[in-house]
């Protein structure tokens, strides 16, 4: 059972389960540190499909992309072969045209690593920021994210 966000922490929404392959690790046997910032995109983009929000629809009927705008990655401990992982997905805050997550990787009640990424809204064709989508905003407040002030 993952342990409860520290307080000021923002409460989970959303988790994704990762199992540790091969693949994952270095020649220690230890996740490979850039791999953790594929698990935390798994499990925003997952969140996203959860909601009905499909990346690529996104993209192709309204014009949008998000890119990472700013990370920050803070390791705890070390992840290895054959660990399962619960990657969770929560808010900071939302902006017109980004959002920022608070991210945690946990195994059982012991967290591996955290972190924040602000995602920025981007058109397809000129790659500025643009406004979330308003269908967009509206499933997000479904999980408690509140839409920017206009």
């Amino acid at each position: 059972m993952a342990r409860p966000p520290a307080a000021g922490q923002p409460e989970p929404v959303f988790s994704w389960p990762v199992r540790i392959y091969y693949e994952d690790t270095d020649a220690g046997g230890v996740v490979y540190h850039a791999n953790y910032i594929r698990f935390m995109e798994r499990a925003r983009t997952e969140f996203l499909r959860s909601l009905g929000i499909e990346l690529g629809e996104l993209a192709r009927d309204h014009g949008v992309v998000f890119a990472v705008r700013a990370l920050s990655i803070d390791y705890r401990k070390p992840a290895r072969l054959d660990d399962w992982l619960e990657v969770t997905v929560a808010f900071e805050c939302v902006r017109a045209a980004s959002i920022l997550f608070r991210q945690s990787i946990r195994r059982g009640g012991e967290e591996v690593c955290e972190g924040r990424v602000r995602v920025a809204s981007l058109s397809v064709v000129h790659f500025r920021p643009v406004a979330i989508p308003d269908f967009m905003l509206e499933r997000l407040a479904t999980m408690g994210l509140n839409p920017p002030a206009s």
